[in-house]
């Protein structure tokens, strides 16, 4: 009997390592099949499914408000306020998708879902274009005798809108953050960065362009229906490439966690803070324990009462006992990097709704100028954007093949964040100065000729302005977005690249806000802008921008870099 139980003992300890050996196996090999990918190899998929989005997205958006003018006779205020508030539900959408993907879905699943509702929502904007019962009919343009749309064909337009809206949502920055995630180095992830803004604007300016022009000169229901073959492939790409790409794995909501902190230093607020580390929680977690800082740093100390350990906290093996009242170390400084990086995310808000202000006018300028380049072609008044799309691709592959390697060589520092932030935050107001010099001419020449129903000037000298505005936004588009990429919390980095979607997302929603006071405390936008003083808009943007300047200036000036491999000094803020 003795010998059968030793047997039976040894027979037990064979399964068990013959079962321990057989998952370690399994687990070399999922590690050994995901070391395989990754790297530039998802480049293209990741970059055709996000130029595939972004012609589609932006050949209906960029024209919404013509369309919304010559096919569903509404007015240019109106219109313009539509479009402003579609933009920002685009742009607001892709945080929620990020926060979704972050904490229950992953990466790919998101997109994957957001192209296919992008898909439908393409589907019915181009029904709307198709069948003439879904629009009004046609009249003159500002006749008071024109139709206006009946709830049937309103509610047609804005699901499809809302359905677009939410397909963005879900992939745009997504998309973005997927990117990054297939590359381990920082410089690699910037480049990454850089070339993939690159491909995106370059679609941008095919949309702004062949795109615009078919829809206002041929027809919208083919224009549409381009949208929505360009969102189709993108879907198609970004399927094909799913072997290939890295996937994150969510670990649940990390927002959670960060209110779990202040709940917890709420119910600690009268304890005392301990001086030594090992009074503080460290999570046990073998797979990250390295990646832990090994104490708290000293700013927001009264948040660190949520990682001090007291009694009845912690269980007898180590594990949290009421995890509303103790945190790790880590999920401290996870929120304290936030609380951190907040001032210099709010200063981008101005910058970004003056951007959409003056995008907004500029269509509107564009309308009442001579749009002919020669004899027999228009310009349409939606592509005019093509110039800072173009400003933008040229001098963002300008910043990455020359000035970068070029400042480093003279600096022995790499260009940082927060500097082209900075210079961004520079080239935009000088833009927006430009832009009154120019709208003060054009308001001389119209009123010179109040009987023509065209201001007998050029749009191309809008050009200037306009690439101005691309190279602003070339140093600080991607500067924040890898900012917030290398300063977020690992747990939170499809939401640092939506970060930068909820600036643009809210600074739509403000740009409507900043045009209604205007046209409630002044009589600068009328109707008819021939008859307002738009370079006073202009102006007062100006000094909005001078003032938010300081602010960044002395936002970056305090701040110091947490994440970055790459610390070093910066002139707009120095990483002490």
């Amino acid at each position: 009997m003795a010998a059968d139980g030793e047997s039976e003992h040894l027979a037990r300890n064979n399964i068990d390592s013959a079962s321990f050996s057989t998952e370690r196996e399994s687990q070399i090999l999922d590690a050994v099949a995901a070391a395989k990918r990754g790297g530039w190899k998802t480049f293209p998929f990741i970059t055709g499914t996000a130029v595939g989005m972004q012609l589609s997205n932006v050949g209906w958006a960029a024209n919404l408000i013509v369309y919304l003018i010559q096919e569903f006779n509404i007015s240019n205020i109106n219109a313009t306020r539509i479009s402003n508030v579609v933009n920002g539900c685009s742009l607001l959408f892709p945080v929620l998708g990020a926060i979704i993907a972050d904490s229950l879905f992953g990466c790919f699943t998101v997109i994957s879902i957001s192209t296919f509702i992008s898909l439908v929502g393409s589907s019915l904007l181009t029904v709307t274009a198709s069948l003439d019962s879904l629009r009004p009919q046609r009249c003159e343009i500002g006749s008071s005798f024109c139709q206006t749309p009946s709830k049937s064909q309103f509610a047609a337009l804005y699901a499809s809108l809302a359905l677009l809206c939410i397909g963005i949502g879900g992939s745009r920055y997504t998309l973005t953050t997927m990117g990054a995630y297939q590359h381990d180095k920082p410089q690699h992830q910037e480049i990454f960065f850089n070339w993939f803004f690159v491909a995106l604007n370059i679609s941008s300016v095919i949309s702004v362009t062949v795109l615009v022009y078919i829809e206002e000169n041929v027809s919208w229901r083919l224009g549409f229906g381009l949208c929505l073959a360009a969102n189709f492939v993108a879907f198609a790409i970004f399927q094909l490439g799913k072997h290939f790409y890295r996937l994150d794995k969510p670990h649940g909501s990390p927002f959670i966690d960060l209110a779990r902190v202040i709940v917890a230093t709420v119910r600690k607020w009268k304890v005392v803070p301990s001086t030594r580390s090992e009074d503080y929680y460290q999570e046990n977690n073998h797979e990250t324990m390295n990646a832990l800082p090994t104490t708290l740093k000293q700013d927001f100390r009264f948040l660190n009462r949520a990682a001090l350990k007291t009694e009845g906290d912690i269980r007898a093996d180590g594990s949290i006992a009421k995890s509303w009242r103790l945190c790790s170390v880590q999920e401290v400084e996870d929120l304290k990097a936030l609380i951190r990086i907040f001032p210099l995310w709010s200063s981008g808000l101005m910058l970004s709704t003056a951007a959409n202000v003056a995008n907004s006018l500029t269509i509107l300028q564009v309308l009442t100028m001579n749009r002919h380049l020669g004899p027999h072609f228009k310009i349409p008044a939606a592509s005019v954007g093509v110039i800072r799309f173009l400003s933008f691709s040229i001098f963002l592959i300008f910043v990455d093949r020359l000035l970068s390697p070029l400042w480093q060589k003279l600096t022995r520092r790499s260009l940082m964040p927060l500097q082209r932030i900075g210079a961004g935050h520079l080239v935009t107001a000088t833009g927006m100065v430009v832009s009154a010099l120019v709208e003060s001419k054009r308001l001389k020449i119209a009123h010179a000729h109040p009987f023509d129903s065209t201001v007998p000037m050029l749009a191309v000298l809008l050009f200037p302005q306009l690439v101005l505005d691309g190279i602003g936004e070339s140093f600080y588009f991607p500067g924040q977005v890898s900012l917030y990429y290398q300063e977020f919390p690992v747990s939170l980095r499809s939401t640092s690249t939506s970060m930068m979607a909820m600036i643009l997302g809210i600074s739509f929603y403000l740009s409507t806000a900043f045009i209604d006071i205007i046209r409630d405390v002044t009589a600068w936008l009328p109707d008819n802008i021939n008859n307002g003083r738009v370079d006073n808009v202009y102006w007062t943007l100006v000094v909005l921008l001078a003032v938010n300047f300081c602010y960044y200036m002395v936002c970056s000036w305090l701040y110091k870099y947490q994440n970055s491999e790459r610390v070093a000094d910066d002139s707009f803020g120095s990483a002490r």
